[in-house]
């Protein structure tokens, strides 16, 4: 695989099955990820270290997926000017609200975009919009994906229609 434009970073191994959504889109995509576990409360240490040093090994976006207190995407965000996708994720108590208010809701100058609850392919998408301000080929992946997606729906509408 070629170097790395966006990593993605999850809080716990229980993040696995969401946060690998992204890794299929920006497998479908062609953009070069790279994976991690980097806990913000667990290993914060390591966490402040991926992101100080991510812009230095040519990461250029960095998707982060927690649940719950979801510290993440904001240590993150705190520790590096490089855009940083929030994925807040449905667990606990509140089923991932509590994420997401802990993702959308950052101080002044330390953004995190934050896509839905679980919405790790948005963020790939998000992360791939990102890139194709810089890189063409992700641009025109992007619209044939876009243009594929409304074909089928005005396939699907005049499925409907013909009932």
């Amino acid at each position: 695989m070629a170097k790395p434009l966006v990593g993605i970073l999850m809080g716990s191994d229980s993040d696995i099955p969401v946060v690998e959504k992204a890794a299929e889109v920006l497998k479908e995509m062609g953009v070069p990820y790279e994976m991690d576990i980097s806990s913000a409360h667990r290993l914060p240490d390591k966490t402040a270290e991926y992101a100080k040093t991510a812009r230095q090994r040519g990461i250029e976006v960095i998707i982060a997926g927690a649940g719950m207190a979801a510290h993440l995407a904001g240590v993150i965000a705190a520790n590096t000017t490089l855009p940083v996708i929030g994925v807040p994720l449905k667990s606990g108590a509140l089923n991932g609200v509590d994420a997401l208010y802990s993702t959308v809701q950052m101080p002044l100058g330390i953004p995190v975009a934050t896509v839905a609850i679980d919405g790790a392919k948005n963020a790939a998408y998000l992360a791939c919009s990102i890139l194709s301000i810089k890189y063409p080929a992700i641009t025109d992946k992007l619209e044939a994906f876009r243009e594929k997606t409304r074909l089928s729906l005005m396939e699907k509408s005049n499925s409907l229609k013909n009932r």
